[in-house]
């Protein structure tokens, strides 16, 4: 390429984000690229964390990372914008902006290397009342929806309670896969510390009865089964009830109807199951998609039709070596290829043979709230080692740090644990407004 190439990253996600920043130190900042990460939102939060902004016991404050700063901090540029719409001839993207009380804005972006890194949505598989019903966690504004929403019926339960009216509230989680167990964990812990701020009908827990509702024949069904006996075993602690081989038919106002003919009453209904594309993704000017709408990638990441178009991370469906399956929809992988794709570019830039990514699996951690964790570690000096309790919790923890110190550098994350744990000890433990 003779003239500096503008690379543009769709998806402010933790490898889209991941991705601008290295890449702004590493060519930005010399001028040999020009880097713009777009995004539909003016913020940044780990994914990860949005259980636990949904039930209140994060403050999303505290944890957001503004993406016009952060940009200017590492020399790439930030455009707010939702893809609409791409023209692989003249090389463009459209985004549409939105603002309050007006219409909306389109504008488009010439790039010379595309990057899709737009993440996914929960899969409700055209159930009925699914989208009427159902409250979903997906995003940052869905986390922060429901927990209003949530605060809202544990308070409104203090009205319902009587000598002869007992208040209470069934919540329906739908999907037995890491977000449904974490979130079911998190609710309760929450409601555990309402009950020390004064809100006494949440220390009965049969007054907030969790179910999570899950269609296999197991809950957390890609971990080893050593991992799931002791989460269920937590799980029944917290009073938490499950379901397997329950596939849900119908949500309604009043609960949830399985194909077993079972019932579920819930005030409360989470669809936490599968995971797909964005709409958007369908009909991208002739990428090709698979059934969930993920975009179809070769080994080296780049689209099946489009060598100057990358997708990765959960947004985009990538072979094994072998070609016998392919890569799971994990935080790790994203991860992993963002860190492939800052080589990548730099041999594009090269017109020299792009590598292929292979997918590592360093095993899995389940969040149990604060009080528990349990997974299994793997990698070169491990095979597979079980962890529980308090080491696991601190691995846990250690993702995010990780995430936070390719974001910020070591020393200034080192510096911001610091202010936050010290910041936890005159803060709430819940988010009660």
């Amino acid at each position: 390429m003779n003239k500096t190439p503008h690379i543009v990253i769709v998806g402010g996600g933790a490898g889209g984000l991941e991705l601008a920043t290295v890449l702004g130190k590493r060519f930005g900042k010399k001028n040999q690229a020009k880097i713009t990460l777009v995004d539909k939102s003016l913020t940044h939060i780990w994914k990860p964390l949005l259980h636990e902004i949904a039930a209140g016991t994060v403050n999303v404050h505290d944890e957001e990372i503004n993406y016009i700063t952060h940009a200017h901090e590492n020399y790439f540029k930030f455009q707010l914008g939702e893809l609409v719409g791409l023209d692989r001839k003249a090389q463009t993207i459209e985004l549409k902006f939105q603002p309050l009380e007006k219409e909306p804005i389109l504008q488009k972006i010439h790039y010379d290397i595309l990057i899709l890194a737009i993440g996914s949505i929960s899969n409700n598989y055209n159930v009925t009342g699914a989208v009427k019903y159902c409250n979903y966690i997906d995003s940052q504004e869905e986390a922060e929806n429901f927990q209003r929403y949530f605060l809202n019926q544990i308070l409104g339960m203090q009205q319902q309670i009587s000598p002869d009216k007992k208040g209470h509230l069934d919540i329906a989680i739908i999907g037995g896969g890491a977000t449904g167990v974490e979130l079911a964990a998190e609710l309760r812990y929450a409601t555990q510390q309402a009950a020390t701020y004064g809100l006494e009908h949440l220390r009965n827990e049969e007054n907030v009865r969790i179910t999570i509702i899950e269609a296999a024949d197991r809950i957390l069904a890609m971990l080893p089964r050593r991992i799931i006996a002791l989460t269920l075993k937590e799980l029944k602690q917290r009073q938490i009830n499950v379901l397997v081989k329950e596939r849900v038919i119908e949500v309604t106002d009043t609960g949830v109807y399985t194909a077993s003919g079972k019932f579920i009453p819930a005030t409360l209904k989470v669809w936490a199951a599968g995971i797909q594309g964005s709409d958007v993704l369908k009909n991208l000017d002739g990428l090709e998609t698979n059934r969930n709408k993920q975009l179809l990638v070769r080994p080296t990441l780049q689209t099946t039709v489009d060598d100057k178009i990358f997708a990765f991370g959960d947004c985009a469906l990538c072979p094994t070596p072998d070609g016998k399956s392919f890569v799971p929809a994990r935080a790790q992988a994203a991860h992993q290829q963002a860190s492939l794709l800052v080589k990548s570019i730099a041999k594009l830039l090269k017109n020299e043979k792009l590598p292929e990514y292979r997918y590592r699996d360093y095993g899995s951690l389940i969040s149990l709230s604060k009080s528990g964790t349990v997974g299994n570690l793997m990698g070169n000096l491990v095979k597979n080692v079980l962890v529980e309790g308090f080491l696991a919790r601190l691995f846990y923890i250690s993702l995010h740090k990780l995430h936070q110190a390719k974001l910020f550098g070591t020393w200034r994350t080192a510096m911001m644990t610091l202010t936050n744990l010290l910041s936890k000890r005159v803060k709430p433990r819940l988010k009660l407004h």
